[in-house]
């Protein structure tokens, strides 16, 4: 994210396009950035949300957090390299190992993005020392962050004992990084698809081929930007993942298209990002202004959920959060309890009773 019942014959069209490919059902799941800093009380909201809605995976982040986040009080910490490349500081780490024990007994795996464009762009250690474009060109930088993705790999949870790389009753997936490169437009992503599928070899070398845990990219701003053909093409990435707000991506027959060239090269698509407008504005462009009223937006998140799950392909809120949405910019958000939630959770519900595109079923609680 940038910090921007009239289905059925659909749902029978993709089953009958598998061709066998898959028998399992779909899923849906959630964002949330600042999961490392929520407090527990904030977090027992969370999860048991989360699990009322059938939502199986978190998305989450290792991006620094100090201050209150969409109303939601955080417990403030710092950015796994707060200071220097390659000096860690694992308070990040050590609050997701707990996080993640009690997202498990909720049923519910963690997605974990190791780095954000968001923070490069913002100036973090690796941004002020090589920006957002030698970043992705240069070979010092990327061995530098490949050891940043090892060290959160080879991390050993402080409970459990064994490293991440081997948790996966408890990681769903790994991703280099929230969508890389993606301010550097369309154009920049395709001459440096190679930065992609070389963290995803660093990765999955780490991981080895029978870890039980995913290796996906973290999208980009809209669907034809975020499924590349390399990527299609790199061995290490087991996942495409989409980010899109704008409503013409969430048209079935649109997705049906690009499930099909997953497919052929034997990937799977996750809709790892996407959201409903809280405003009167165009859905991929919601700074501000006038609030829908509540039917509309409930009926803009139940139709585009529907079309994203009758593609099959199974799709994350952006985001779902522990507090009432207080509505800043930038608003998909939607509170345990707001207006909305029973919208979701019954999104959630039909997707988990639609056939898939792809079978993630070994990769879920």
């Amino acid at each position: 994210m940038r910090l921007g019942v009239k289905h059925l014959s659909a749902f029978a069209s993709v089953a009958l396009s598998l061709n066998g490919a898959s028998a399992a059902n779909s899923f849906a799941g959630s964002n949330l950035y600042y999961a490392a800093g929520l407090y527990p009380d904030a977090r027992a909201t969370l999860l048991d949300g989360l699990q009322s809605a059938g939502l199986k995976v978190l998305r989450v982040w290792l991006d620094g957090q100090s201050e209150t986040q969409k109303g939601t009080p955080i417990n403030p910490f710092p950015d796994l390299e707060p200071v220097t490349i390659g000096t860690y500081n694992d308070t990040v780490l050590d609050r997701l190992d707990d996080f993640m024990l009690d997202a498990h007994s909720h049923g519910i795996k963690l997605l974990i993005s190791m780095h954000s464009f968001n923070a490069l762009q913002a100036g973090d250690v690796y941004g002020q020392l090589y920006g957002t474009g030698y970043f992705y060109q240069n070979a010092t930088p990327q061995a530098q962050f490949d050891a940043r993705l090892e060290h959160v790999l080879n991390h050993v949870h402080t409970t459990l004992g064994k490293p991440w790389k081997e948790l996966s009753d408890y990681i769903f997936a790994f991703e280099a990084e929230n969508e890389a490169m993606i301010g550097k437009g369309q154009t920049y992503i395709q001459d440096n698809q190679a930065w992609q599928c070389d963290r995803a070899n660093t990765i999955k070398s780490v991981l080895g081929d029978n870890s039980g845990i995913l290796v996906v990219t973290g999208g980009e701003s809209w669907m034809s930007e975020s499924v590349q053909p390399d990527w299609l093409n790199c061995t290490s990435l087991d996942v495409i993942s989409i980010h899109s707000y704008g409503t013409g991506d969430f048209v079935t027959s649109s997705i049906q298209a690009y499930v099909q060239q997953a497919q052929q090269a034997g990937k799977k698509l996750l809709y790892e990002e996407w959201g409903a407008c809280y405003f009167d504005t165009e859905n991929n462009d919601c700074p501000s202004g006038t609030a829908l009223d509540t039917t509309t937006r409930n009926s803009n998140i139940q139709t585009w959920a529907a079309q994203i799950t009758a593609a099959g392909v199974p799709w994350f809120y952006w985001q779902v959060i522990p507090s009432a949405d207080p509505h800043d910019g930038e608003d998909y958000e939607i509170g345990i309890g707001d207006a909305s939630w029973s919208t979701l959770q019954a999104a959630s519900a039909a997707a988990l009773q639609a056939p898939a595109a792809f079978d993630f079923s070994g990769y879920l609680l």
